[in-house]
C-alpha cells in the first residue's frame, strides 16, 4: 500500500511538471513573437508634416501637422533672401554692390563655394550662390553687407516674421546650419513656410535664380548645382528651396505653376531626399488635377444696375467691376459659386472716375471667399445748381 503510493505521487509529480513546461511554453510563445515584432524593423513615416496651398489666394487645399514647429534647415535662406529682395526694392541695395568676404563668412561650413578672405564678389553673385547651391558662406556674406551684421540680419529676420504672420516662427541664423553648444535652433511650420513663399513669390527675381538648374561661379571655375530636384523631376517647377541635417530631416519649399494656377508644397522631416520629393510631387499631382483657377469676376465687366445720381450732371450710372477675381476650385464645384452684389440706390456729390460705388460678395458653400469693387467708369461732375435744386423739388430734370 505505501508502495502504491509513493508512485502515485511520483505520477502525479510528473504530470505537474510536464503541464508546467507545457504552460511555460504556451506564455512564452507571446513573448518570443514580441520580442520578434520589436526586432522588425518599424516603417518610417515620410514626412513629420506637410502643406499643400494655392498661391494667389493662400488657399491651403490639404495638410498635417502643419503648425507644428520644426528646424527648417537651409530653407531658412529664404527669409534672407526676402530681407535682401526688400533692400533691392528701397534702393537700399543693389544687385552690382561689391561685397568683400569677411573672415567669419570664408569660415561658415557645410554647403558652400568656398569663399577666401578678402575675395570680392557682385549680390546678384553671391545670391545665385545662395539660392541655387545652398551656399552657407554666401549668405553669411551677404547678411553682413545688407544688415551691417550677421545678428542685425537674424533681427531683421525675425521683425518680418512678425510682420508676416509667422507666429510659430524665430530665426537664430542666417544658413540654418545646426546649432552649436549654447546656441538655439532655428525653428518654423509648414503653415509659416508657405506664407513666407507666397511673400517671395511677388518677386520675379526670385524665380529666375531657383528656377536654375545650373549656373557658374568665379567666372566659371565653380558649377553652381541646384538642390531642388524637382526642376528636373516635375513640369512647371521654378523653386523654392531645400534643406537638411540630420535632426530636421530633409526639407523642401516647392512651387510650381501650370497655367494660371500655382501651388507651393512644404514637406518637413522626411527619412531622405527621395522620399522627400516623392511626396512633394505626389501632392502636386494631386493638387493639379483636382484643381483649376476659375475666373468668377473679369476687370471691366458691366454691372447692370442703376444707381442714381442726386448730383450728377447724368441722372444714372452703371458701375463696373474693379479687378479680375480667380480662386483655385475643384473641378466639380463649379457650379457652386454665388454672386451677391451690393449697391445703393442712389449716390450724392460728383463721381470720381474709379470711385468705389459698391462691391460684389463672392461666396462657396456659404463661405465668403473674395470681394470685387464695383467702380465708376467715368468721371460725372455735378450738374449745376440750378438743375440740383429743380431735382430737389421734385421735377424730372
Amino acid at each position: 500500500m505505501k508502495r502504491l503510493c509513493i508512485i502515485a505521487l511520483i505520477v502525479l509529480f510528473g504530470a505537474t511538471i510536464t503541464e508546467g513546461r507545457t504552460t511555460a511554453r504556451k506564455k512564452a510563445a507571446p513573448v518570443g513573437k514580441q520580442t520578434a515584432a520589436k526586432e522588425a524593423k518599424e516603417p518610417q513615416l515620410p514626412y513629420k508634416a506637410y502643406i499643400v496651398v494655392e498661391a494667389n489666394t493662400g488657399k491651403i487645399i490639404e495638410g498635417e501637422n502643419i503648425d507644428v514647429k520644426r528646424p527648417p534647415a537651409s530653407i531658412t535662406k529664404l527669409m534672407v533672401a526676402c530681407i535682401v529682395m526688400e533692400k533691392l526694392a528701397t534702393g537700399a541695395a543693389k544687385l552690382t554692390d561689391q561685397i568683400i568676404v569677411s573672415k567669419n563668412a570664408s569660415k561658415i561650413g557645410g554647403s558652400q563655394v568656398y569663399l577666401k578672405e578678402g575675395e570680392t564678389f557682385t549680390l546678384e553673385e553671391l545670391m545665385k550662390a545662395m539660392m541655387i547651391h545652398s551656399a552657407n558662406d554666401a549668405a553669411y556674406a551677404i547678411s553682413e553687407h545688407v544688415a551691417g551684421s550677421v545678428d542685425d540680419m537674424v533681427r531683421l529676420m525675425n521683425e518680418k516674421a512678425k510682420i508676416l504672420g509667422l507666429n510659430n516662427t524665430e530665426f537664430h541664423s542666417v544658413h540654418g546650419l545646426p546649432p552649436e553648444k549654447g546656441e538655439k535652433e532655428d525653428l518654423t511650420t509648414c503653415n509659416d513656410l508657405a506664407i513666407l513663399a507666397r511673400e517671395i513669390l511677388k518677386y520675379p527675381k526670385i524665380i529666375e535664380w531657383t528656377g536654375t538648374i545650373t549656373d557658374s561661379f568665379r567666372n566659371g571655375i565653380f558649377v553652381l548645382s541646384n538642390t531642388n530636384k524637382l526642376l528636373t523631376k516635375f513640369p512647371g517647377t521654378d523653386g523654392l528651396k531645400t534643406g537638411y541635417y540630420s535632426e530636421s530631416g530633409f526639407n523642401i519649399v516647392a512651387t510650381a505653376k501650370k497655367e494660371e494656377i500655382r501651388f507651393i508644397v512644404v514637406v518637413m522631416g522626411s527619412p531622405s531626399g527621395k522620399i522627400r520629393d516623392d511626396v512633394a510631387i505626389e501632392k502636386l499631382k494631386k493638387a493639379f488635377s483636382q484643381y483649376k483657377m476659375l475666373s468668377i469676376i473679369k476687370k471691366g465687366e458691366v454691372i447692370d444696375k442703376d444707381v442714381f445720381l442726386v448730383d450728377g450732371k447724368y441722372r444714372k450710372i452703371k458701375g463696373v467691376t474693379e479687378k479680375n477675381f480667380l480662386y483655385p476650385m475643384l473641378v466639380d464645384k463649379k457650379g457652386d459659386v454665388k454672386k451677391e452684389i451690393l449697391l445703393p440706390e442712389k449716390v450724392k456729390g460728383e463721381i470720381r472716375e474709379k470711385q468705389k460705388l459698391g462691391e460684389i460678395v463672392i461666396r462657396l458653400d456659404d463661405h465668403i471667399i473674395g470681394k470685387v469693387d464695383i467702380v465708376s467708369p467715368v468721371y460725372v461732375p455735378k450738374a449745376n445748381l440750378f438743375t440740383r435744386f429743380i431735382r430737389r423739388l421734385g421735377l424730372n430734370i
